[in-house]
């Protein structure tokens, strides 16, 4: 699947509430998510993202050269999340996004999130995060409401080129 790149009209677009849990495009769908988003070695992907409508995302947490530090968990498919609560506090950490290549960014995020989604099969789940976890879900779920942490900037200073935040993290610059 191809990844919409920032400034198209899509990344901008809210997403719409999945209604049909019985349609057998919503199992092919999925995975072929799923699979881009592995394919692309991110740790996050909304449907909007690839050109979708459907309020549809993932989070997969992964310890890797980007984010070392991040928690291991099993990819999670969610439909339909949706807020419940928010911490008030919030931390600023760099993220990069698979539909803002080549520059990571400086986002002030909450670190505690309490959610509501849907499975595949339409079951609702809750499940509160806090940190990285809760970082991740606030960055996808800003793609089912038309934004992407461009959004999120308080300043030009916050942004910088993969390629030098890559090495300013290698070199404990960061």
């Amino acid at each position: 699947m191809k990844i919409a790149q920032v400034g198209e009209q899509v990344l901008k677009t809210p997403a719409q509430e999945v209604t049909d849990f019985t349609d057998k495009s919503l199992i092919s769908f999925s995975e072929s998510l799923l699979q881009t988003m592995l394919e692309a070695n991110g740790i996050g992907i909304a449907a909007p993202q690839v050109f979708d409508h459907r309020a549809i995302m993932y989070i997969a947490s992964k310890s890797n050269p980007r984010y070392p530090d991040a928690p291991n968990m099993e990819p999670l498919l969610m439909i339909n999340p949706k807020i419940l609560e928010l911490s008030g506090a919030t931390e600023k950490a760099w993220e990069g996004c698979l539909s803002v290549p080549g520059i990571r960014g400086l986002v002030s995020r909450q670190t505690q999130v309490k959610i509501s989604y849907q499975d595949i099969k339409g079951h609702v789940h809750l499940a509160e995060w806090f940190g990285f976890l809760a970082r991740i879900f606030l960055h996808e779920f800003d793609h089912l409401i038309g934004k992407t942490w461009l959004d999120r900037i308080e300043s030009n200073a916050d942004i910088m080129a993969e390629s030098v935040w890559l090495e300013k993290m290698q070199n404990g610059q960061l």
